[in-house]
């Protein structure tokens, strides 16, 4: 009954969407990139690589409320909320998405499947990971709880994607299943958030300025804790790491750093309780930052470990629920095959692989180059190439490449 009202209340809002795009359908394309994001850093590399190219194009970034990104302080960019509370700024966002010659998204939006753009426009979905061990998209295990006409939603979003941007084949052949894509819909960029792992000063940079917001991070070596969000956790969250005894432990050398699901991060006060060994830092607007200086991250599911990859640094998979996680979300592939680092099951089995300080190195190598193929440091260029013709010309739109 909760499902199907909920469900009823989604087709509303689209309706009423629909009927809106329709109206600024009417109007015609620009030379304009409008970027619909929820993450955002995706966003921010490529709206940089534009300015580089000096393309001469209006841009529109469209953020959702859970985005951490300023996108305000671009004076040459409009930058709106997708607040769908505000008439006028849904109707300002639905202009833009109507006249934008690229739009380019992040995410799953709902409002995609009942509108259809004009042949000269591009829709490329840029993921917000650069891999995945949960199933997603189409072979999401919650969709038996959902209803027909969210899964005929839900297809009718993927059918909307024109070119989706990818870092390897492995996640190619994840989206074509996720999605229901076909093979020339694969644009092989890489992905433009992982350009700055490639930037030696942009790092240096990033590392001098968090150790000077954070001082307490300067003189020992900084463990990363970054665990996927789970749904249940909003009501019933209990932090599985025993603090207490890691400090006992590994307080003299280690200090810990939390990267926690936002909604989380307010039912919690680590930092006054362990104020000399824990730094949160779950509002942090880019985990990818936060990487530059994590000496060993520790994870579970979360799709931090491919990215971190190309540090060649070490990993720890606190997968404590792994058996009841795979069976109730889904795995893409074997979890202990997949990953390249130890699975533990304890604070206890955390603490004595600190200790032992025993990595296999060539795996986690071998793991960043397999999904980090096409992830070499020129990814924004690479995209922001296939998007040039399109906007350099108001006849007609290039033909896509099938790869780069």
């Amino acid at each position: 009954m909760k499902n199907n009202i909920r469900s009823f209340a989604i087709w509303t809002y689209l309706t009423a969407f629909r009927l809106i795009f329709m109206i600024m359908n009417m109007f015609p394309v620009k030379r304009k990139v409008t970027f619909i994001v929820s993450f955002g850093d995706n966003a921010i590399y490529l709206y940089e690589e534009l300015k580089r190219q000096q393309i001469s194009c209006e841009v529109v970034f469209l953020f959702n409320k859970s985005c951490k990104y300023n996108f305000s302080k671009y004076e040459d960019a409009k930058a709106i909320p997708l607040n769908t509370a505000n008439l006028m700024q849904l109707a300002k966002s639905i202009y833009h998405i109507a006249t934008s010659k690229t739009i380019i998204i992040d995410n799953y939006y709902a409002f995609l499947s009942v509108i259809h753009f004009k042949k000269e426009v591009k829709c490329i979905q840029v993921w917000h990971a650069a891999g995945a061990f949960k199933k997603f998209g189409l072979h999401d295990h919650s969709l038996k709880m959902r209803t027909n006409r969210d899964i005929k939603r839900f297809k009718n979003v993927y059918k909307r994607f024109h070119y989706v941007a990818i870092g390897s084949d492995i996640m190619g052949n994840i989206f074509m299943e996720a999605f229901g894509l076909s093979p020339n819909q694969l644009l092989y960029t890489g992905i433009p958030r992982t350009d700055i792992f490639y930037d030696e000063k942009r790092k240096m940079d990033i590392m001098q300025k968090l150790l000077r917001e954070y001082p307490d991070l300067r003189h020992k070596k900084r463990i990363l804790y970054a665990p996927t969000f789970r749904d249940e956790q909003l009501d019933l969250f209990e932090f599985k790491l025993n603090l207490d005894l890691m400090k006992q432990k590994l307080g003299k050398d280690y200090i810990v750093m939390l990267r926690l699901h936002p909604a989380i991060k307010h039912k919690l006060d680590m930092e006054s309780k362990y104020h000399d060994f824990v730094v949160d830092l779950s509002t942090y607007h880019n985990v990818n930052e936060l990487l530059m200086i994590t000496d060993i991250l520790i994870t579970d599911y979360s799709s931090i470990p491919f990215e971190y990859a190309l540090l060649k640094r070490p990993m720890i998979f606190y997968a404590y629920d792994l058996e009841a996680y795979g069976q109730e979300r889904g795995l893409w592939y074997d979890y202990k095959e997949m990953i390249p680092g130890p699975v533990v099951s304890s604070t206890e089995d955390i603490i004595e692989q600190i200790l032992n300080n025993s990595y296999d190195m060539q795996r986690i190598e071998q793991f960043s180059n397999d999904w980090n193929k096409y992830s070499v440091g020129s990814s924004s260029s690479q995209l922001i190439r296939y998007i040039r013709p399109t906007l350099e010309t108001e006849e007609r739109s290039p033909n896509y490449p099938e790869s780069v």
